[in-house]
């Protein structure tokens, strides 16, 4: 079986494209599974045509047991229905045997995302700390006011090179999941803070003597990574926001639901965002709608 889960692995790897973040995660939950099969023994071997719908039932049982949230549990079956739904179309197995399980009841939990209030103080914080000329606040200046610019995908951020980006017409090629480039349009403080930031980055070239291309590098001169990101993210808003939970994927959700309560049509955040559903772009007017909700509570003398 760890034939064919590696099999699986390099199929998203190679031909889905999917984020080293996915295949970590389908990885880990594919082993998991393994082991839950092979009943604790490593070196046993594990029959496909043994695996029936009853079995995936039974490790999503061993799930339960262990207390494990109900998104993670989720997770790991959609994992695992993959991994069967490819086995079937190469023809290892005759059928899906998690075809028929069913997913988990997952809570709908609006997220919590900064007002625009909130993200301009935030980000107005930082831009004045950068005029220290501190070169690592510079960069990070320019990388959060892409974010909440863009709606980026944390990813796809990492991923751009410097040529990527016009300047002149205020918009970055981006590409995203399943290898699809798209357009998405920057304001002029993320194109005055990327621009401020470019002397420091050929500076870092220069010292390390690297002819790296991407947009934003860390103190070697190489890409920067989603975790360091995210780490950054963190690290600003402990010293310069709000006290809510932040990750750059709240910065995308701020980007979207912003857009929306200033009157932007769903379809247009649709294509900036990526997504190619408008039912996974919808979910945004739900924020918008209790962020409404709020603002009428606090506000209407009748409410």
């Amino acid at each position: 079986m760890d034939d064919l889960i590696e099999r699986y692995i390099h199929y998203l790897q190679y031909e889905r494209n999917a984020s080293p973040h996915t295949v970590r995660n389908y990885r880990s939950d594919l082993l998991q599974f393994r082991d839950f099969l092979a009943q604790g023994q490593p070196a046993a071997k594990v029959s496909l045509k043994s695996i029936d719908a009853l079995r995936i039932r039974g490790f999503l049982a061993f799930l339960f047991e262990q207390e494990k949230k109900k998104t993670s549990i989720a997770r790991k079956l959609a994992a695992v229905r993959a991994f069967f739904k490819f086995l079937s179309r190469e023809r290892e197995l005759a059928e899906n045997p998690a075809a028929t399980v069913s997913t988990p009841k997952v809570p709908h939990t609006l997220p919590r995302i900064m007002t625009e209030e909130e993200m301009n103080d935030f980000l107005n914080r930082v831009g004045q700390a950068a005029q220290s000329g501190d070169p690592g606040l510079m960069r990070d200046r320019a990388i959060l006011e892409l974010l909440y610019a863009s709606g980026l995908r944390v990813s796809e951020l990492t991923g751009l090179d410097l040529r990527n980006v016009n300047f002149g017409d205020g918009i970055v090629l981006v590409r995203g999941k399943g290898d699809k480039e798209r357009i998405v349009p920057f304001g002029s403080k993320a194109r005055a803070a990327i621009t401020a930031y470019l002397p420091v980055r050929e500076k870092v070239l220069q010292e390390n003597k690297t002819r790296e291309t991407a947009l934003f590098l860390n103190a070697r001169g190489g890409r920067l990574t989603p975790r360091s990101v995210d780490r950054l993210l963190k690290k600003h808003i402990r010293q310069f926001g709000p006290n809510v939970k932040v990750s750059p994927h709240s910065l995308r959700h701020a980007f979207a639901s912003h857009l929306l309560a200033e009157g932007a049509d769903l379809r247009a955040i649709q294509e900036m965002l990526g997504h190619k559903s408008l039912a996974t772009t919808q979910k945004y007017t739900q924020v918008s709608i209790k962020q409404l909700m709020d603002v009428y509570d606090k506000t209407h003398p009748k409410a």
